[in-house]
């Protein structure tokens, strides 16, 4: 297994109930397909550095996990399809 890291940056127009289930849905397609989450922060409301979709702030969210290659496909899949989330990344955490 991996460790990697990943941030997404959540819609700021959604209520605080929308934003804590949908940091819930990822976290629960890391645990459920046998991942660890090693640290979760919600960093709060940001101004985002440029304009995306029409919005200038954004709900970061950084999660460290470890897990296999195939969980970072299926999280990255859900993540695309998913209203919610207007930016993700998710790279290998080499420190």
């Amino acid at each position: 297994m991996r460790k990697y890291e990943l941030m997404y940056i959540i819609r700021p127009d959604i209520e605080q109930e929308a934003v804590d289930a949908t940091v819930e849905k990822f976290k629960g397609i890391v645990a459920d397909n046998g991942g660890e989450i090693e640290k979760h922060d919600v960093m709060g409301k940001r101004r985002l550095a440029y304009e995306i979709e029409k919005f200038r702030d954004g709900v970061y969210v950084l999660v460290n996990f470890t897990a296999e290659k195939e969980v970072v496909a299926e999280l990255d899949r859900v993540m695309r399809i998913t209203d919610q989330v207007i930016r993700h990344l998710i790279v290998n955490d080499v420190a």
